[in-house]
């Protein structure tokens, strides 16, 4: 091992003259890279700066190199992973900075055409419980934007140092993921590729991806800088825009604001804007060298609910069953307009996430939107389907009305909850708000208080609030200051929060800061505050600053396509609709730690995911973001419209 000190910190290079870990002594746990000695489905073909290419004139890997040189500041690697294709990898300190150098040279007497680059940063991405999290793992933010390029490795504690690469020369088009299939499942986020370009596997991805062309003796370079950073403001000083987007979306027709640069050119024209609902690339150029960046310009909220609704009311319910079950919701292959049997598949049931699609209903209901008296028709028999198919006598709900479909799930209890209470709110039968209570009491009963249930506070809240004012005050305080001892209990358990359905993500985070919020604004209490801080900071960690309107402040998730999809693919999806539920938290939050940036961040979430949502009503439930995830091309919409109503819904629930 040969050791590069550079800033505050080091970079550890191995055998193959390559690094194999990054360290700080700030946060000597930290595991900014992957560690084949702690994950076994990580190995040399993935190791930090190998990679592959594919030409005109075949394609390789490049791994172990044919020569080294060391020197006092650093290595030079050769490879030759083509005939006729050499690649040298240079390795330094420069200052404060650890810098990269790769060159591919054309050595063959023709001309050669480069369809394909893929360098590996394994960054440690990895849910391997909360507290382990926390303490070592790392969140990877990964902006591919040509010359505007970059990759920061964050540690998932909120907390510096961070890591980040800047690239210098050269670009990157693309970022795929490898590695990530059944084997990894939903804990891993598996091994990112950064491309040059990936125009050989997905020449349409992240706005399209060039050729590189080399004549004989002509060279492609890369050139990024890795150094540790303070904060995120630092490290985004540090990459020398080429402009600033404050906002990453407008309505349709606007013109968005963008602050060029000195010497940026913006190819759309003088302004920035669009007449189609929907993501538009942004183009820009300065000093010669190309990046792009990508915004949305967006149909109305009323436009989007109203066409949802309607698709939802014509395709969602399965009107081919007999009563009650024809007034469930399932989803639907938009390839076709064919619902989607369950086949066995508990993420394509008739209950649990397509509750979204009854809320999304009750809140257009609430505004007077779309059919009403179709909308009241669906609800009516929704609830009546809920009632006899998904509540069982303890309390508990099913994930779906076929009696043995996948045992216990308490995440259904509090949308059920609501759905019933909002079923109240609009036609007034005090049976509903009755059931709306006896839900969440049995969901204390069923050991409610070691899970972090989306939705359950907000439930709580709403449902307590309507008992006081209908004349049950006992029975809401009974039901709230269980929801105060669930947080204290929160509070107290410091890193050390349960595995749910995934080890650790942002889907049990955000539900954390909610509870903490909602009880200490029913009972101030300083423990409350203080977990509340922490976990504020864990939950903002998720999302990253990149200047694409699918990724900016948007939380990670990457087993959502495999699960709700049709296509069954796993790998990063952005946005995911669960992402709200960090918009839902930052408003909850007190005075005393919300800010002017909570609430940017909380508009910017919940707009960007109307991307997902088309004027024509149709919707996925997960989009692709990677070029490709193992090699399969990615990058678009999975066809199925299944559970991503609920991004819709909680906007509309957060405006009430």
């Amino acid at each position: 091992m040969t050791v590069l000190s550079f800033g505050d910190g080091r970079v550890v290079l191995g055998a193959e003259a390559a690094p194999v870990a990054f360290e700080h002594a700030a946060d000597p746990d930290r595991l900014y890279l992957l560690d084949e000695s702690i994950e076994s489905w990580h190995g040399p073909d993935h190791s930090w700066g190998a990679g592959f290419v594919i030409t005109s004139c075949g394609a390789g890997r490049w791994q172990a190199p044919y020569a080294v040189e060391w020197r006092s500041d650093g290595v030079i690697a050769r490879h030759r992973p083509v005939a006729g294709l050499e690649l040298e990898i240079d390795r330094r300190v420069a200052g404060e900075r650890y810098v990269e150098t790769y060159r591919w040279t054309n050595t063959g007497s023709k001309p050669l055409e480069i369809t394909g680059i893929g360098v590996n940063v394994p960054i440690r991405d990895v849910y391997d419980g909360a507290a382990a999290s926390l303490a070592r793992s790392c969140h990877a933010h990964v902006f591919t934007g040509g010359a505007w390029a970059w990759v920061l490795a964050e540690p998932m504690s909120g907390t510096p140092p961070l890591l980040g690469a800047i690239v210098r020369e050269g670009a990157l088009w693309a970022y795929s993921v490898e590695s990530r299939n059944s084997a990894t499942g939903s804990d891993v986020r598996g091994h990112l590729v950064v491309h040059p370009t990936d125009h050989a596997r997905n020449p349409a991805a992240f706005g399209g991806q060039p050729v590189i062309e080399l004549l004989p003796g002509e060279s492609y370079t890369l050139r990024w800088e890795l150094g540790w950073y303070a904060n995120r403001e630092a490290f985004l000083a540090a990459t020398d825009a080429p402009a600033r987007l404050p906002s990453l979306t407008a309505p349709v027709g606007a013109v968005l604001g963008i602050d060029l640069a000195e010497g940026t050119t913006l190819f759309a024209g003088p302004d920035l804007t669009s007449y189609e609902h929907g993501v538009k690339h942004v183009d820009l150029e300065r000093d010669g060298r190309r990046s792009r960046a990508a915004v949305a310009f967006l149909a109305p909220v009323r436009e989007l609910a109203e066409a949802r609704a309607a698709r939802i009311l014509g395709e969602h319910r399965p009107v081919e069953r007999p009563e009650p079950e024809r007034s469930a919701f399932v989803p639907v292959d938009t390839r076709t307009g064919l619902r989607q049997a369950e086949n066995g598949w508990q993420d394509w049931t008739d209950g649990a996430e397509r509750v979204g699609m009854a809320v999304l209903l009750q809140q257009a209901r609430m505004r007077g939107w779309g059919d009403t008296a179709a909308i009241d028709e669906a609800l009516r028999g929704f609830a009546r389907f809920a009632r006899e198919c998904l509540v069982l006598p303890d309390g508990s709900v099913r994930r779906g009305s076929r009696p043995a479909t996948h045992g216990l799930r308490l995440y259904n209890t509090p949308w059920l909850s609501h759905f019933f209470h909002d079923q109240f709110a609009l036609y007034g039968d005090a049976a509903d708000l009755d059931l709306a209570a006896r839900l969440l009491e049995a969901s204390y009963a069923l050991g409610v208080r070691d899970h972090l249930l989306i939705g359950h506070a907000e439930a709580v809240v709403a449902v307590t609030t309507s008992l006081e004012e209908h004349g049950d005050p006992a029975r809401a305080k009974v039901l709230r200051d269980a929801l105060t001892e669930h947080a204290l209990g929160f509070a107290g358990r410091g890193t050390e929060l349960p595995a749910h359905e995934v080890s650790y993500e942002q889907s049990m985070v955000a539900p954390l800061v909610s509870l903490l919020a909602t009880a200490y604004d029913l009972t101030p209490d300083d423990r409350l505050l203080s977990a509340l801080r922490t976990a504020t900071r864990w939950l903002r960690a998720f999302g990253g600053p990149q200047p694409h309107v699918r990724l900016r402040d948007i939380g990670i998730r990457h087993w959502d396509g495999f699960w709700f999809g049709i296509d069954r693919q796993w790998g990063d999806t952005f946005p995911h609709y669960w992402s709200v539920l960090t918009a839902v938290a930052l408003r909850q939050l007190p005075d005393v730690l919300r800010t002017e940036d909570c609430e940017r961040v909380a508009d910017a979430i919940f707009t960007a995911n109307l991307v997902d949502f088309g004027p024509d009503g149709q919707a996925t439930c997960a989009f692709m973001m990677p070029s490709c995830v193992d090699g399969r091309p990615a990058h678009q919409p999975d066809p199925l419209a299944n559970d991503q109503d609920w991004a819709l819904a909680l906007l509309l629930r957060s405006q009430k």
